[in-house]
């Protein structure tokens, strides 16, 4: 499959949004506002969007992969890998993480972070296959959101 990896336009919302809600079905879970799709582009275009990639099919254009990344200076970060299910097992993945990997070390980032759900064995494999290997760390989070509407009542 012939695709070329550039960086997000703003055109690409609706093909983006439409990938993510396919690719990850926990964006259709309106109980995790974190997981609004439309918001996590507009937080990332305000935050690094030279590093907010899409992959197109040469053909026709269509946007069948996605991948963004962050770097903070310490740690570089990787988010929404996402490929389309028919551009699936043609090495697009693969093509799209080491995309990224390599945006981040022109950066200088040497050490390179990802979180993947617990009950993604399929996807834990794939990032395996690419070198990625479980930290012995344990990974914290906190919804800040919840914090605000409770500081409201």
């Amino acid at each position: 499959m012939s695709v070329t990896i550039r960086v997000f336009s703003e055109a690409d919302t609706e093909a983006v949004i439409a990938l993510w809600l396919q690719a990850f079905p926990e964006y259709n879970d309106a109980s995790r506002p974190h997981r609004n799709p439309r918001l996590s582009i507009a937080n990332k275009l305000g935050t690094q969007p030279e590093l907010f990639f899409v992959a197109t099919r040469e053909v026709d254009g269509a946007l069948v992969g996605t991948a963004m990344a962050g770097y903070d200076g310490h740690r570089g970060w990787l988010y929404s890998v996402a490929v389309a299910p028919e551009a699936r097992r043609h090495g697009l993945g693969t093509r799209l993480v080491r995309h990224a990997e390599n945006a981040l070390a022109a950066l200088g980032c040497m050490k390179l972070n990802l979180q993947v759900l617990t009950d993604k064995a399929e996807v834990l494999a794939f990032y395996e296959r690419l070198g990625y290997r479980a930290d012995a760390v344990v990974s914290l989070g906190k919804r800040l959101a919840a914090q605000e509407s409770e500081a409201l009542v």
